[in-house]
């Protein structure tokens, strides 16, 4: 999951690149339109520099289920977007007009960002955006888009999908968990977190995990790995196995996996290495300490085996990271 240059070589200003524009028109699903303006609208407090500069962009007011809106901009303002957020569409079933459509595929083509929320694929597909990629949207209507764009590689069962200038997330939580990712590859990771402490959400899902998770979280006093997560984060350090989060838990390995599948969504060992790389990120971006450091203090070993599983999940290698973030020359 991991973003790759746009194909689009408009040079942009700075200011234009921090505009995320929100499409509203008649058809919106107001929860991920609101959890848009949620997560671009507002920065975390103390944040000591700019935030995004979120517009909403729209040919007249219109009604997202109960709500009245009142576009900033005309569609005409998606073209000098940054970032262009699409929102869940109500009615699959119903074609989104042209107009709407014409705008997307005129703002990625402009260079924009364009990434949709939920249902909003059907929009980036109906625009061809999505014709040759990988992309997802909400598990119940991932058949119909497939079914209505074949030259769309539609993946049902993740959260979201990174295609680099073009991104899809699946329904609901999904939604937030793509737009706190593009805080991440726009602020870093520890922005990114600091957000999402601030709306009181999970700081990293990735974006392979499973969309359908079988059991809710349940209340943090009987949340049957409430004290195992957090002690395990704070030993990432030391080589944990399956075998100790077990012992530790009181559970056997194959209940424990069974467990881990219903709360996190993903297997012990693949949530563990989320949680090294995700603080490799904070390592590399809050300090400089050297590599071969932050694979001995993240418990991935060696700098050769941080640097595998950096570049396979998030797509750079560890020192351009850092340059990318810190402004420091990679080695």
């Amino acid at each position: 999951m991991t973003a790759t240059s746009g194909e689009n070589a408009d040079i942009r200003t700075l200011s234009d690149m921090n505009v995320v524009a929100v499409v509203v028109t008649e058809g919106m699903l107001p929860f991920e339109l609101s959890l848009a303006c949620e997560v671009f609208g507002s920065g975390p407090p103390g944040l000591g520099e700019p935030w995004y500069d979120l517009v909403l962009c729209g040919p007249a007011p219109v009604r997202a289920g109960r709500f009245t809106l009142e576009p900033d901009h005309g569609f005409d303002r998606l073209r000098d977007a940054g970032t262009v957020i699409v929102p869940g569409w109500a009615d699959i079933d119903e074609e989104p007009p042209a107009g709407l459509v014409e705008a997307v595929r005129g703002a990625h083509e402009a260079g924009a960002r364009v990434a949709s929320l939920c249902t909003g694929a059907f929009v980036l597909a109906a625009a061809g955006l999505l014709d040759g990629r990988r992309a997802t949207t909400h598990w119940a209507h991932a058949r119909a888009l497939a079914e209505r764009h074949p030259l769309v590689d539609v993946d049902p069962d993740v959260l979201y999908v990174d295609e680099g200038s073009i991104l899809t997330s699946a329904g609901k939580a999904a939604a937030m968990d793509l737009c706190l990712h593009l805080v991440r590859l726009d602020r870093g990771s520890a922005i990114a977190n600091t957000a999402a402490r601030r709306l009181v959400v999970p700081p990293h899902r990735a974006g392979g995990q499973a969309q359908f998770i079988t059991a809710p979280v349940p209340d943090r006093d009987d949340h049957p790995l409430a004290d195992l997560l957090p002690w395990a984060i704070e030993r990432l350090g030391h080589p944990l196995t399956v075998e100790d989060l077990a012992r530790r838990a009181n559970m056997s390995s194959r209940n424990l996996a069974r467990r881990f599948r219903a709360v996190t969504g993903t297997t012990p060992l693949r949530w563990l290495l989320d949680q090294r790389i995700r603080h490799a990120q904070e390592l590399l971006e809050s300090t400089g300490d050297s590599v071969e450091s932050i694979a001995a203090a993240t418990g991935l070993g060696t700098a050769t085996t941080l640097r595998r599983h950096f570049n396979r999940t998030l797509g750079v290698p560890p020192d351009t990271y850092r340059h990318t973030f810190r402004g420091t020359r990679p080695t």
